[in-house]
This record gives structure tokens, C-alpha cells and sequence, in this order.
């Protein structure tokens, strides 16, 4: 995606910016088999690595023990990431879709996780975290230099 230049001496040139997406939610009333297997969350991510259009640098998965115990799986991909933390006890989980580019799809991510999760209900939330989102204003603040004195002591 591109943005055109408004300044009448560079009306001609392009020039690119960053295209964030962000979709993140809540997933309430999981199954707790579900929820504490580690292979099953992580093969869920990676699918939605996939689902997003995403290209995988690298995922790490681990398996929390203990009272509030659940799993956590994060991949690492060119884009960003895609991040998947269950609780068992509590049948909770969050997801975070977290992408750069025209290209990709976090959306699918999410609703891909949430599938495979089968939470009784879900929760989620889009950021718009492109470098100058159409959507919002932009406000441009102008950097003020300072300068710091030497405090003789």
C-alpha cells in the first residue's frame, strides 16, 4: 500500500509505509483436554501461520505445570507474531494475531485458533497499527531539541 506525497514539488514520487493489523481476544469455556495439550495448541499455530498468509521464522511452545497451569505457544514470524496462552483450570485462553503487510490475514489466524480451541464464547478486539491508518486522523508532533547544561557540584 501506498500514500501519495501532497507537497506540489513531490506530487510525482510514492511512498510506502507500514501496514499493521492486530487482532487479539479472549477464548472462555474451552475444553481443559484442549487447553493443556501443548502439541495440539502449537500444531494450532502453526496452522494459523498458514491461515494468515504468514511466512514462519520459528515457534516455541511450552507447557506450564502446576496450579494455574496451561500452555504457551508463540511463533515468530516474518511478519510479527501469533501467540496462543491457555489455563486449564480456568478453561481461558488468549490469542494474539499480529501482522505486517498488505499481504496477511491475522483475522484468519484468529478464527482458525478459536476453531480448533472450541471455546463456548470468544471475545476479540482489531488495532489498526499501520503506520498512518486511513481510518484515523494522524497527528504529527514536532520534535522540540533540548539541550542539557553541565551542574557543577
Amino acid at each position: 500500500m501506498s500514500l501519495e506525497v501532497s507537497s506540489e514539488e513531490e506530487s510525482s514520487r510514492v511512498r510506502d509505509f507500514i501496514i499493521g493489523k492486530h487482532v487479539f481476544g479472549s477464548l472462555y469455556g474451552i475444553p481443559p483436554e484442549i487447553a493443556d495439550d501443548e502439541d495440539y495448541v502449537r500444531q494450532a499455530v502453526l496452522d494459523a501461520v498458514k491461515a494468515a498468509n504468514a511466512t514462519l521464522i520459528e515457534i516455541k511452545s511450552w507447557k506450564i505445570s502446576g496450579h494455574k497451569g496451561g500452555v504457551s505457544v508463540i511463533a515468530l514470524v516474518n511478519e510479527s507474531h501469533i501467540a496462543v496462552h491457555t489455563w486449564t483450570e480456568y478453561r481461558y485462553a488468549t490469542v494474539d494475531a499480529y501482522t505486517c503487510g498488505d499481504h496477511t490475514r491475522p483475522e484468519r489466524a484468529f478464527q482458525l485458533i478459536v476453531e480448533r480451541l472450541k471455546p463456548q464464547y470468544y471475545t476479540y478486539s482489531y488495532a489498526d497499527r499501520t503506520q498512518f491508518p486511513a481510518s484515523s486522523p494522524v497527528f504529527i508532533v514536532k520534535k522540540v531539541e533540548t539541550r542539557a547544561a553541565a551542574v557543577a557540584r
